[in-house]
């Protein structure tokens, strides 16, 4: 597989919220389905955050999940005030559109050519459940859109 992320598989779409509790219930009217539960990003002491490159251990999030195909995902990403990059996003810009996601292997060397090409790492952690980590970059710029790196281990 050519390109910068070695796929071209999405896995998740993600929207920026203010209110996930009232977001996911219109969003489970419109597409038919279960209201899903809402979930906390996980403890510092696990998912490790990082934002700009600083730890970040007060920056959380409620996120919700909607299975939508196979193997995708509508998350939902209510932030909890402190920096991050959803807050930032939510600050900035309001809700909408945060960022589309991929699964990755090989974190490290992805994120190195991905700041190649002129992207910014903006955070970076474990999963909650320490089962693989995520890294946001930031290409705005040229795709206008954050890009989600996904590895599960």
């Amino acid at each position: 597989m050519s390109g910068l992320l070695g796929t071209n598989l999405v896995t998740q779409v993600a929207l920026i919220v203010k209110d996930i509790e009232v977001t996911k219930k219109k969003f489970a009217e419109f597409l038919g389905m279960d209201v899903p539960p809402t979930v906390g990003g996980g403890d510092f002491e696990v998912t490790g955050t990082t934002y700009m490159g600083q730890p970040a251990p007060r920056s959380n999030a409620k996120l919700a999940f909607f299975n939508v195909g196979q193997n995708l995902a509508l998350e939902l990403i209510e932030p909890n005030g402190e920096k991050s990059t959803w807050q930032d996003f939510l600050d900035e810009h309001g809700e909408g559109l945060h960022h589309i996601a991929f699964g990755v292997k090989g974190m490290d060397g992805v994120l190195a050519k991905c700041e190649a090409s002129g992207m910014t790492v903006t955070q970076r952690g474990k999963y909650g459940d320490a089962s693989g980590e995520y890294a946001y970059v930031d290409a705005t710029g040229d795709l206008k859109c954050f890009v989600e790196l996904l590895e599960s281990y």
